[in-house]
């Protein structure tokens, strides 16, 4: 449990960094002159399925696992 806590907060103080500097990158990305749409014209179309296809496979997998940890404990 001793070095269960560094380790923690270590990761917890890593993915507050990684976070803060993600949110950062799109501020800096919409300046003048960075390559984006030009204004009045037509709206960029963004695709979803990439990302959320793999949230949902992850999902599914965690789900199956829980139920299946479920049987077990009520099998007992």
């Amino acid at each position: 449990m001793t070095i269960l806590t560094p380790t923690l907060r270590l990761f917890f103080a890593a993915a507050g960094v990684c976070l803060l500097a993600g949110a950062l990158t799109p501020a800096r990305a919409q300046g003048p002159g960075s390559g984006g749409p030009a204004p009045g014209g037509q709206p960029t179309q963004i695709p979803v399925d990439g990302g959320a296809s793999l949230l949902l496979a992850a999902g599914a997998a965690y789900g199956l696992k829980r139920l299946r940890a479920a049987r077990q404990a009520k099998a007992k």
